[in-house]
């Protein structure tokens, strides 16, 4: 038996241990997993992992979230490969303990993690796939998304397209689910505003591997009086060289998505297109207190400019900070519930998770492009807020049943 005053002695240790150690289990950091095509898509990864980071510490710098605690991020690459992204997504909940899982760019990859999420019961906030099948159709409970999809990208530009009144329409599109379903959401809606167009050309290279000359000359032969493009990255640049070359776009209005964005008309210099209506970021015209703000810091941190893919990753931060904050913890369940119409905030203002399919409302802009002191530029644009890109309540609900 232990003497008395040993036991009184040991109790006053060990009640100093719980103490001491109490403060410091509240003061450890919330772990996050995140999920990106880094080596894939470095135009848009590298602005997209800054703007994480100067999310992040701003965060931490201003006393990180549920009184203290910081944030830490664990990078993965996902080598555009759905399997390698589940795979690391396995490896940073059993071997790193991570709290909350989040990223993906390419929307095959982004389908793929949300399943995993359901499975695994996991939270995961989807930073940037466009293809709607993350919150409607293969949607969850689990799985919040921030960037608009496919659906509210073309919704974002139809009505521009019908106003050029054009009847015989060229489609051009990459050849996986994000082109598809853009290229389809675009078809269906024109339709509807335009019941007489016609679309008189359908060209959709893989991914990555555009034979550009090819895909000119069959649009061409189709003489149509617009056209459709959802290409982007690469294939964008070789698209657009190959048609100003070749004559394709003069004379003819180019609907294009995602190629207003300075990610994708910087590599073009002088090459790239002028005049097309585009969604993307006129990062030098948006005079907001929270844009100002967002492009002051950016620009000190890393003396560059930003792309939209800062905005992304920096949004995201803000929107998983704003969440745990409200949910008191990083409790799965809770999560769930405290992103249930969750307001946080965007350099392009605040934005909301609409409830219904768990979609945040940070919207786009549309504009038309432009070449200024030999770069492509979109110089201005109108910011539609997502809450007005989206389809009608009876129709989100029979997409997610």
């Amino acid at each position: 038996m232990i003497p008395k005053p040993w036991r009184h002695a040991l109790t006053v240790g060990l009640l100093a241990v719980v103490a001491t150690a109490l403060p410091a289990a509240a003061q450890e950091p919330i772990r996050i997993g995140e999920i990106n095509s880094y080596k894939a898509l470095p135009q848009n990864l590298v602005p997209y992992r800054n703007g994480w980071l100067l999310a992040q510490e701003e965060i931490n710098a201003a006393g990180g979230v549920l009184g203290g605690r910081k944030l830490e991020t664990l990078f993965r690459d996902d080598n555009a490969n759905p399997g390698d992204a589940v795979r690391m997504a396995e490896e940073l909940i059993a071997r790193e303990k991570i709290d909350i899982l989040s990223g993906v760019t390419l929307s095959h990859v982004g389908v793929a993690l949300a399943d995993f999420a359901r499975q695994k019961k996991m939270f995961f906030l989807a930073s940037g796939p466009l293809s709607d099948k993350v919150v409607w159709e293969n949607g969850n409970r689990y799985t919040y998304r921030l960037r608009s999809g496919t659906y509210a990208l073309a919704t974002s530009v139809v009505a521009e397209a019908a106003k050029l009144g054009k009847k015989r329409w060229a489609l051009i599109y990459p050849n996986y689910e994000y082109g598809q379903a853009a290229t389809a959401a675009f078809k269906e809606q024109l339709k509807k505003l335009q019941p007489d167009v016609e679309f008189v050309a359908d060209q959709a290279p893989p991914l990555g591997k555009i034979d550009a000359g090819a895909v000119v000359q069959a649009i061409a032969d189709a003489k149509p009086d617009a056209i459709f493009n959802v290409m982007f990255g690469s294939d964008l640049t070789k698209l657009a060289r190959e048609g100003k070359t070749r004559g394709l776009f003069q004379g003819r209005e180019v609907v294009s998505l995602l190629s207003g964005e300075p990610e994708y008309l910087d590599p073009l210099k002088d090459d790239a297109p002028e005049g097309w209506i585009v969604t993307g970021y006129p990062y030098t015209a948006i005079d907001t207190p929270e844009h100002r703000a967002f492009y002051a810091a950016y620009q000190k941190k890393y003396g560059d400019y930003p792309r939209l893919n800062a905005v992304v990753g920096y949004a995201t931060v803000k929107a998983l900070a704003a969440g745990i904050q409200k949910a008191g913890g990083t409790d799965t369940e809770k999560l769930i519930a405290a992103f249930k119409g969750l307001n946080f905030s965007t350099p392009f203002g605040p934005a909301t998770f609409r409830p219904q399919d768990n979609q945040s409302t940070m919207g786009i802009y549309v504009g038309r492009t432009a070449v200024k002191d030999g770069k492509g530029v979109m110089p201005a644009g109108t910011y539609i807020d997502g809450s007005k890109l989206a389809p009608p309540d009876d129709v989100i609900r029979k997409l997610r049943n």
